[in-house]
């Protein structure tokens, strides 16, 4: 229920905000006419409304203004606002109008506000006809919020029978299209009416400037309530002719989780009776031609899908290893090729692709889509055109036999919608030498290798363990590894010291000067038995011909080092005097500002020592 009374409380905000309202600043439009249509057949609530403006103003108007409870646009995935010109068979969509959310002064945070350009200033007395699209997402919410294998999935739609506008609406009317005809209950209004599975309201003549009359409709959905929590789509492109699509999907049941054991034999003896608020198929509509497709988990195969295709397209139908009740989940990957020529073209010295961006399932909502385009070996000057806002950056992926790499545009957008699935283009420039590069750097590979093969067969590369090369080498060894005591031996201080700084962290934030004295002391007896480990390990260096030039960097690391420690001893000296001297935090900092300074001078001092043996 905690969903439920969340939309509850931000709903009373609503009312409580529209009821103090001032008189609002947006006077100069009418909607003469305002047609809401809500299509709640699956777990989308897909809102379409067409609003007839008028300018009853004395000024040109170029810009409307949307509004949406905020509880609702909290769960907004997809919004377009279309002009349409002409009526009945003769009335024709044009482009989007841009959209963007807008912030009025004096407004309460309960409404959203959206404000959209005109695609010309509305002159007094002008109409237009406004078509709006949205699809919400987690607004149908299960209700009982749990239920067992054998009783209906239920869901709740909370909205409003009278259109909330800014403008005053002079006729307005609503309908609910439902999965089905059973309806548990549902708000009764005047001027309601059921025709069958669809729930009518209105119309409602001469609502005033933020009109709301709040409706609940309780009923039976069949619907699969598939999201996928995370979904990576990988989108490669190869100039040999073939784009390979891998989809990796985290899925899982947002409808009302299962109550109670699952039984795997009733469900099979009596499908249809026994779980019906599980799902067991998905439906993914790939392009016409896509082809080598596969769908498996991390168990393996799975072998229960069915693929048609034609002309148009290619359906898979894919049937998950277990039926899939509310909230459980689960983890798949489908792949698939697609030709090259269906999806790259030419335009303007550039190559682009031509994709689509969401996922192909039927109906599935996406919490978390990454997109991962990756383009051939070479390819530069890459820019990227989608319809809607995305999260936009570049990686490198390393394949069989890259070099630099292939450049990787990764585009990221949450809460994607069906609506989302439209074509993106990525545009890029791309050398047809570089066709060349893999057959020759195979050619040269292979060559070498026989080459080598030649070489090794032939001569004797046998050294004799009392040979001078094999006793320097063995010399040598010894000293790499004695440095790499050390290395260790100093990154263990360096460790001690980021603990000494961390207890005088401590003591600013909790005042304990006894714990913070107690830290010092361990580190303290710690960093002598380093110091100890230390002396025959440069005695040992010392000893070695071949690291004379090596040992005084090594001397002056230790030095550094112990020189550091002194002056972090002293600077945790200076704050713990100064807690039991109650001094002020200013005074202290005063008092600690030159060893501080000194502190990190030589810290950075042994970094770059350290890093200097590190590439010996």
């Amino acid at each position: 229920m905690k969903k439920n009374s969340s939309v509850v409380v931000d709903l009373l905000l609503l009312l409580l905000a529209i009821t103090v309202l001032a008189t609002p600043a947006f006077s100069d439009l009418v909607l003469s006419k305002v047609e809401r249509r809500i299509d709640v057949t699956s777990q989308i609530a897909r809102v379409t409304k067409t609003l007839k403006v008028v300018n009853s103003g004395s000024e040109s108007v170029s810009e409307f203004t949307l509004t949406f409870p905020k509880f609702l646009s909290n769960n907004l995935a997809y919004l377009s606002v279309s002009h349409s010109e002409g009526k009945g068979k003769a009335k024709r969509s044009l482009a989007n109008l841009s959209v963007k959310e807008a912030h009025p002064k004096g407004m309460p945070d309960s409404i959203s506000f959206y404000s959209v350009s005109l695609p010309k200033p509305l002159s007094k007395g002008d109409t237009l006809t406004l078509e709006v699209v949205a699809a919400f997402t987690n607004v149908l919410q299960p209700f009982p919020e749990k239920i067992t294998q054998r009783d209906i999935h239920l869901v709740m739609l909370q909205e409003s029978a009278q259109y909330l506008s800014p403008y005053v609406v002079e006729s307005q009317s609503l309908s609910i299209k439902l999965p089905n005809a059973r309806i548990e209950s549902y708000s009764k209004l005047e001027n309601t009416k059921v025709q069958g599975s669809e729930i009518k309201y209105g119309p409602y003549k001469n609502l005033a400037q933020y009109s709301y009359a709040p409706i609940v409709v309780h009923f039976e959905s069949k619907a699969a309530f598939a999201v996928a929590e995370r979904l990576v789509r990988e989108i490669e492109v190869s100039h040999w002719g073939n784009v390979q699509v891998t989809e990796h999907y985290n899925l899982v049941h947002r409808g009302a989780q299962l109550k109670g054991e699952f039984s795997r034999l009733e469900y099979q003896d009596r499908p249809n009776p026994q779980g019906v608020s599980a799902f067991r198929h998905l439906l993914a509509r790939l392009p016409p031609r896509a082809h080598s497709i596969y769908y498996r988990d991390d168990i393996g195969n799975i072998s229960t899908s069915q693929m048609q295709s034609d002309s148009k397209k290619t359906e898979l139908l894919i049937e998950p290893r277990f039926p899939l009740f509310g909230g459980w989940k689960t983890f798949f990957t489908i792949g698939y090729g697609l030709p090259l020529s269906d999806f790259l073209f030419a335009s303007e010295g550039k190559r682009f692709l031509d994709i689509s961006f969401g996922s192909p399932m039927i109906d599935l909502v996406t919490e978390k889509l990454i997109v991962q385009v990756v383009l051939p070996e070479g390819s530069k000057d890459i820019s990227v055109t989608t319809p809607f806002a995305v999260k936009q950056s570049h990686e490198i992926k390393y394949s069989h036999l890259d070099i630099a790499g292939r450049p990787v545009v990764v585009l990221e957008k949450n809460n994607v919608v069906p609506d989302h699935n439209q074509k993106i283009q990525v545009y890029y420039k791309f050398s047809n030498i570089n066709l060349l590069s893999e057959p020759l750097m195979l050619i040269t590979g292979f060559f070498v290798l026989f080459i080598t093969c030649i070489i090794y067969t032939r001569a004797d590369f046998s050294i004799s363990k009392s040979s001078a090369a094999y006793l320097a080498k063995l010399q040598w060894d010894e000293v790499l590894a004695t440095l790499q005591e050390v290395q260790n031996i100093i990154q263990k201080c360096l460790a001690a010291h980021d603990k000494l700084e961390a207890s005088l962290r401590d003591l600013s934030r909790t005042g304990d000067i006894q714990t913070c004295k107690a830290a010092r002391k361990s580190t303290d007896s710690l960093l002598k038995d380093l110091s100890k480990e230390l002396r025959p390990l440069l005695a040992s260096l010392q000893s070695f011909p071949s690291a004379s030039q090596i040992s005084p960097k090594v001397e002056e690391l230790v030095a550094k080092e112990r020189e550091l420690q002194e002056k972090l001893m002293a600077k945790h000296t200076t704050v713990v005097e100064g807690y039991e001297k109650k001094s002020s935090g200013r005074d202290i900092e005063n008092r600690i500002a030159s060893q501080q300074q000194k502190i990190i001078a030589l810290r950075q001092e042994v970094d770059d020592l350290l890093e200097f043996i590190d590439e010996i």
